[in-house]
């Protein structure tokens, strides 16, 4: 069975959290790519900023709902959303707009894990990490493109 390291791509394209919204944009657009790992100063995975993240920025705001109890108002969802909807929507460096925290893969997870990570968690950009550093990132391109080879 083909596992991550069989499938991805090892030179892939980085960002930092500092880099500015456009000229991530540019290079994602410009690279046919849907995302790319956001990596610190010390090469650590950080995040992803996918072209989803991207296209949040031109969505409006949800404004959240409440509801009434014995004349008290209570939101139906939490504050914290509505800030971190906030920040993604104003964003202008990639650590604003990006999703903290990623799932990510090793070399040796089996294709047909990735297939279901990326199938049930709507996750189309997977960092490959090994001993606490990037080696590769697996795309949904590289998982369509096994088929052609079956």
């Amino acid at each position: 069975m083909l596992k991550a390291k069989d499938i991805m791509t090892k030179e892939c394209i980085t960002l930092t959290p500092d880099t500015d919204i456009a000229t991530a944009a540019r290079l994602l657009i410009d690279r046919k790519i849907n995302g790319a790992p956001v990596i610190d100063e010390d090469g650590r995975v950080v995040g992803v900023l996918c072209q989803a993240d991207l296209v949040a920025q031109q969505k409006k705001i949800t404004l959240p709902s409440f509801f009434t109890l014995l004349d008290g108002v209570f939101p139906l969802s939490s504050h914290e959303d509505l800030e971190r909807e906030i920040t993604k929507i104003s964003a202008l460096k990639v650590g604003d707009a990006m999703t903290p925290k990623p799932t990510s893969v090793t070399p040796e997870t089996g294709i047909d894990d990735i297939a279901t990570m990326m199938a049930n968690k709507k996750l189309y950009t997977l960092p490959v990490i090994e001993n606490g550093q990037l080696v590769g990132v697996v795309g949904k391109e590289d998982v369509l493109k096994t088929l052609l080879q079956g």
